[in-house]
């Protein structure tokens, strides 16, 4: 039983995904611009090493506010491989400029999933 529950548990760590949770704020007038941008920094995304997903939310009470929510495998996959890319350079070229401040980034764990 307890082999069982170590396996289990090793399982589990194996497949723990990360978000990268950056809130964004935008100059006023360019958020169609942003937008597109995110849309074609999207194969970026894709081609990251450890890059599981990637959506992005906007605000409906303060509409120049976005969420850029990328699932990762690691944290560092995000830290240390994308930021230290080409990619990541790219991708500041296509958005940055939309940029009304830097972005607040952090990164959370799963603890919980209800349903």
């Amino acid at each position: 039983m307890r082999r069982a529950a170590e396996r289990h548990a090793a399982a589990s760590e194996e497949t723990t995904m990360f978000l990268e949770i950056a809130q964004i704020e935008v100059k006023p007038g360019t958020e169609a611009r942003f937008e597109e941008g995110v849309a074609q920094a999207a194969p970026l995304f894709r081609r990251a090493k450890g890059c599981h997903g990637m959506e992005l939310q906007r605000s409906v009470e303060f509409p120049q506010r976005y969420r850029l929510i990328v699932t990762w495998a690691t944290v560092e996959n995000h830290t240390v491989d994308f930021r230290g890319s080409a990619d990541f350079q790219e991708w500041r070229r296509l958005v940055g400029d939309c940029f009304a401040a830097p972005p607040a980034v952090e990164h959370a764990a799963q603890v919980l999933k209800a349903f």
